[in-house]
């Protein structure tokens, strides 16, 4: 495959932004209209999601080790939405087609690159969807509690009616009747428990229809559907150093996860968590980090606030208010939260003498729509 090709093939396509998107499913919708009921009503928030998983799978075609597990994942995760191998071909006519209308010098040798490129990310994600046949494409959970923490955030707690496993720090991604056929990822906030109940961390957004209806209009008794586990969050058992905890608004549920498996399964270590906002009132969890404190003696939690200058919280960015109790050099260092505060947070973490390998992410951005292919999961 001539991959500078191709990768300047995209290009052109997407620097036509929204059109691109448009068009492939409207050519999508016309030649294959079977596919339409897979997708939500409607499509606003939905448009840009396939190009942009796409876009990373150009960025990586030349490394397989990397690309060919992300492939995998994404294989396994898409059968939540009823997608079976006579799927894939009619999505790669349609890609085609609109990277050709976009390509004023599409030709033949173009087409056959991305024909073979397409047909690989098909074989691979078809047989990884095979693979995971023993396994439900989603698990029905009931909604148990529902608990307003503040104005625009809420903790539900699950009940799944099948044994689902995950890993601390892991995601899941969500759908729910008030809004069919719209799946959008959270962090459960607890390691699995005995009988298998669940906590989710969601806040209300502009422009997030699910969020939204899940913090203001999900009853108890309400059933959900949640897709298989995601991300690399999670914990690294290799390794008992002690550990640094750094959580922006929501992006604290995974790293509560993390903290109730050490509570639960050790070893033994320290851990600090800070945990930042923009004003207290946006610290929505405080109660229970003090329960959590009080039950753990090696567990210490700071908060920062950014905006709110009358506060008593310790005052500044959250990367300023850790660097400001450092050094932590020798900590693994977990960091979730919006785009812009973990970038942050880990370069000037790496820059304060920590190793970038022992330091592990997961971003938390506006529409929280899907996995990134690196295992980190987007709000």
């Amino acid at each position: 495959m001539d991959i500078p090709a191709m990768r300047a093939s995209f290009a052109k396509a997407a620097a036509h932004g929204d059109d691109v998107p448009l068009w492939f499913y409207s050519h999508l919708f016309l030649t294959h209209p079977e596919t339409r009921e897979m997708f939500p009503v409607s499509m606003a928030h939905q448009r840009d999601r396939l190009f942009a998983a796409l876009g990373e799978v150009v960025a990586r075609v030349d490394d397989l080790d990397s690309l060919v597990p992300i492939l995998q994942q994404l294989g396994r995760d898409h059968r939540k939405f009823g997608a079976v191998a006579a799927h894939y071909p009619a999505v790669g006519a349609s890609l085609l087609a609109t990277l050709e209308h976009f390509d004023d010098e599409w030709d033949e040798a173009l087409a056959a690159d991305w024909t073979a490129a397409y047909q690989l990310i098909a074989q691979v994600m078809l047989e990884a969807a095979d693979e995971a046949d023993d396994q439900p494409p989603w698990w029905e959970a009931e909604v148990v509690a529902h608990e307003r923490r503040t104005i625009d955030v809420a903790v539900l707690t699950l009940a799944p009616r099948q044994r689902l496993d995950y890993l601390p720090g892991q995601a899941l991604s969500v759908e729910s009747d008030l809004r069919p056929r719209l799946w959008r990822w959270y962090s459960p906030a607890n390691a699995p428990r005995p009988d298998g109940s669940l906590e989710l961390h969601v806040k209300a957004r502009d422009g997030g229809p699910l969020s939204t209806a899940l913090v203001r209009l999900a009853r108890v008794g309400e059933v959900v559907r949640l897709g298989p586990p995601v991300g690399r969050l999670s914990l690294d058992t290799d390794s008992d150093r002690d550990l640094l905890l750094v959580a922006g608004g929501t992006g604290l549920a995974p790293l509560k996860a993390v903290v109730d498996q050490v509570a639960r399964s050790g070893p033994a270590r320290r851990v600090d968590l800070f945990v930042g906002a923009r004003t207290e009132e946006d610290l929505y969890d405080r109660a229970d980090l003090h329960r959590l404190t009080q039950e753990n003696p090696w567990l210490t939690v700071t908060e920062a606030v950014s905006h709110d200058k009358t506060s008593t919280v310790e005052h500044g960015d959250v990367a300023d208010v850790v660097l400001r109790h450092g050094p932590w050099t020798g900590r693994d260092a977990y960091v979730a939260g919006n785009p812009p505060m973990v970038e942050d947070t880990v370069t000037r973490l790496h820059a304060a003498g920590l190793a970038m390998g022992r330091i592990r992410t997961e971003v938390f951005a506006a529409s929280r729509q899907s996995p990134t292919l690196d295992g980190k999961v987007t709000e």
